[in-house]
């Protein structure tokens, strides 16, 4: 299949809203572009260096994990919420949501 006249999908109609449903991509690819060759390329490369990196850590699941946790808290605080990493990684009933963190001050100061 030619990548020109690949269509990664279409949009359907569903009740009251639409959604987009991806094509299948299990087909073999060709392209006249040369620079898709310079791209892949490139990030055959960057994968290569990912995956030598990823050999320093010990527990890529843990590290994995760990980075969740700190883009949750990012993520929370970018909507308002003040959390911190230690919050993210209460269990469930350990959680209060009543706590007034207001004159807390040790997050930010």
């Amino acid at each position: 299949m030619n990548i020109a006249d690949f269509k990664a999908g279409t949009r359907q109609k569903g009740y009251q809203y639409q959604y987009f449903l991806p094509e299948k991509i299990n087909h073999s690819f060709y392209w006249t572009d040369e620079i898709i060759n310079e791209f892949l390329e490139k990030a055959s490369l960057k994968v290569g260096e990912l995956n030598s990196f990823s050999r320093f850590v010990p527990d890529i699941n843990m590290f994995i994990i760990m980075h969740v946790f700190k883009e949750a808290v990012v993520s929370s605080r970018i909507e308002g919420t003040q959390t911190n990493i230690e919050e993210a990684l209460f269990d469930e009933k350990e959680i209060n949501p009543g706590l007034n963190r207001k004159n807390k001050c040790s997050d930010f100061c």
